[in-house]
């Protein structure tokens, strides 16, 4: 039973390992963030549940450190603030969330990062439609399908798999690997 659990993450890490459109996409990624940084931007992530750790998670590599000591990076998980996220969920609704915060704090040239497994979750995708209004760079990192999202998604990287778990093991990976190459990028040693 574990070790058939191991299997198919390694299986769905192969799929991904041989989707060359999809890591193209994310190779795209990588520039696209890091020339938002060049240019004085910053990085903002959304998501739900486990999508919402993981976006935390990657926003504290990016502002904090990843490999080495450098230069904290702007980036920020738009749900931290309980208070603010209770408060628009109490006042006008939970789909609100994000997207208010994205017309708080976004500007042109910014990148949002939304992760949903289903790509479905309404309260990211409002997100998404906020930020395209503004010329925010929009990625999204879903399952397979790509869900209601694609559709708003300037670059999706859209993990080959149906499953909950492998998705978020999947999103990690190449969270890890895009913050990884980000940071080499802009404070190469």
């Amino acid at each position: 039973m574990i070790k058939d659990r191991i299997r198919r993450s390694i299986e769905a890490k192969q799929e991904l390992l041989n989707n060359h459109q999809l890591l193209e996409t994310v190779h795209s990624v990588i520039n696209v963030i890091i020339e938002a940084y060049r240019q004085g931007g910053k990085v903002l992530f959304c998501g739900n549940g486990g999508s919402a750790a993981d976006a935390q998670h990657l926003a504290a590599e990016l502002s904090g450190r990843f490999y080495f000591d450098r230069p904290p990076l702007d980036a920020e998980a738009l749900h931290v603030n309980t208070s603010y996220l209770t408060a628009v969920a109490n006042d006008y609704s939970y789909d609100e969330v994000f997207a208010r915060l994205v017309k708080a704090k976004g500007k042109q040239g910014d990148v949002l990062i939304a992760l949903s497994t289903s790509g479905n979750s309404p309260n990211v995708i409002k997100s998404l439609i906020s930020a395209n209004e503004r010329d925010i760079i929009t990625i999204g990192l879903t399952g397979e399908s790509g869900g209601k999202m694609k559709s708003y998604c300037r670059h999706l990287i859209n993990v080959p798999s149906a499953d909950t778990p492998r998705i978020q093991e999947m999103h990690m990976l190449l969270g890890h690997i895009i913050c990884e190459l980000v940071e080499a990028k802009l404070f190469s040693k």
